[in-house]
């Protein structure tokens, strides 16, 4: 492990907000008065291990540029290289980091905008768990309910749950396994520890909250 490497967060937050059927996206809703990256933003700045928060938009975003100038958060920045998957933005994002200065053996914990109920000392834990991990990992849940398989709306089995997890985010891996991942992947893949595992590597599952 290189004991330099620096840690940087990635917030896709470029999406359109279609899936939330809203004309407004979804990470600029407002839950308690204010838009809900912001909230995001906010419990990230209070983790000591990150150096740099780097927010990816859509091009033609000009709201999240005047929203970060108006918090004292000298460590985000924004870059308007989003896609039109969260996959394509994550990639944008993970290429502009290295064009100012990241390096492939740097951390990257790539998180939602729009969750923005995480808490520090969740992503705190993420990062103590996973800087010493040859792949990297994820915050996850063990699945609470039962499962069931279904065929046209009809139950065909019900499936053990002792191994399920659901997946969470940040998810946290080096830029340069990252970039690799991404960029084999195909651009339906949801999340990065799905690109990393088609790489043959088994991320690590670090217990988050639901």
């Amino acid at each position: 492990m290189n004991v330099s490497s620096q840690f940087h967060a990635l917030i896709p937050c470029a999406g359109r907000g279609s899936r939330a059927g809203s004309v407004v996206p979804k990470q600029y809703q407002e839950i308690d008065g204010e838009p809900m990256v912001i909230h995001t933003l906010r419990a990230l700045s209070q983790v000591s291990q990150i150096d740099r928060t780097l927010v990816v938009v859509a091009p033609d975003d000009n709201l999240m540029v005047q929203l970060v100038q108006g918090h004292s958060w000298p460590k985000v920045t924004v870059a308007a290289v989003g896609g039109d998957t969260r996959a394509a933005s994550v990639l944008g994002g993970l290429k502009a980091l290295k064009q100012t200065g990241a390096s492939d053996d740097d951390w990257v914990l790539v998180h939602d905008a729009a969750r923005c109920l995480i808490l520090p000392e969740w992503v705190t834990r993420l990062v103590l768990a996973c800087q010493a991990d040859p792949v990297g990992g994820l915050l996850a849940t063990p699945l609470p309910d039962t499962l069931k398989q279904a065929n046209s709306q009809r139950v065909t089995a019900t499936l053990v749950r002792d191994d399920k997890w659901l997946a969470q985010t940040p998810q946290m891996f080096r830029i340069g396994m990252l970039l690799q991942a991404l960029g084999q992947a195909a651009q339906q893949v949801t999340d990065e520890a799905g690109a990393v595992e088609a790489l043959g590597f088994s991320p690590l599952l670090v217990r988050g909250s639901s």
